[in-house]
C-alpha cells in the first residue's frame, strides 16, 4: 500500500503595506541637503592674495571687489545652493559699495546665519583650490581653521585641498585661480 503524503502548506503572510509614495513635488522625508559651489578670479598686481580667509604671500592678488578669496565665494555659493536660494553674486551684488574690500569670511558668516536659521547645520564641505602659483600647502591647515571658524564648525567637517592644473587652461598659466566646494547640510530631525 503506498502511502500517501499530506502537505500542508504554511500560510503566507503578506508582506506590510509599503508606504505610499511621496506626492510628485513633494520634499523628501530626510532634510539633508548637498551644494555645489565655483569660483574663479583673476590676478593682478597690487592686490591682496587671500584664500580661504588667510593672507598668502605673492606677487599678484585676485581681482575683485571684495577681498576676492574665490575659496571663500565656491564655499558660500555651495551653502546658499544647498538652501536653493541664489548665488552669491545676487545675494552680495558686486557694485554694492557696502560690500567694498569686505573679508569673505563675513559673507560665509552671513550665510551660515540663513542655514542655521532655516534648521540646518553643517555635516562637512569639501573643498578645492586650483592653482599654478604659489605653492599652497603650507597654507591649507590655516585655510581649513579660517573657514571652519567662520562656518562654526568643528574643523573635521572642513576639507581644503589644493591641486595644480599643470599648465593647462587660464589657471595653468597664471591668469587667475579658481576653487570649487561641496557642502552637505542636515536638519534637525535627519
Amino acid at each position: 500500500m503506498r502511502e500517501r503524503r499530506t502537505r500542508t502548506r504554511s500560510r503566507r503572510q503578506r508582506p506590510a503595506a509599503a508606504p505610499a509614495a511621496p506626492k510628485r513635488g513633494a520634499a523628501p522625508p530626510q532634510r539633508l541637503r548637498i551644494g555645489c559651489g565655483a569660483d574663479a578670479h583673476a590676478l593682478r598686481p597690487g592686490r591682496r592674495l587671500v584664500l580661504g580667509g588667510v593672507e598668502i604671500p605673492h606677487t599678484r592678488g585676485l581681482a575683485g571687489h571684495s577681498d576676492a578669496d574665490v575659496l571663500s565665494h565656491a564655499v558660500c555659493d555651495a551653502l546658499l545652493g544647498a538652501l536653493g536660494l541664489p548665488d552669491m553674486g545676487t545675494r552680495f551684488p558686486a557694485g554694492d559699495p557696502a560690500y567694498l574690500g569686505r573679508s569673505s569670511l563675513w559673507f560665509l558668516e552671513e550665510v551660515m546665519r540663513d542655514v542655521r536659521t532655516r534648521g540646518f547645520e553643517i555635516v562637512n564641505v569639501d573643498a578645492i583650490v586650483l592653482a599654478e602659483a604659489p605653492r599652497l600647502q603650507p597654507h591649507i591647515e590655516a585655510m581649513r581653521a579660517a573657514l571652519a571658524g567662520a562656518l562654526g564648525a568643528p574643523g573635521g567637517r572642513v576639507s581644503v585641498k589644493a591641486k595644480r592644473l599643470e599648465g593647462l587652461g587660464a589657471v595653468g598659466r597664471q591668469e587667475g585661480i579658481m576653487a570649487q566646494a561641496v557642502v552637505l547640510l542636515a536638519g534637525a530631525g535627519a
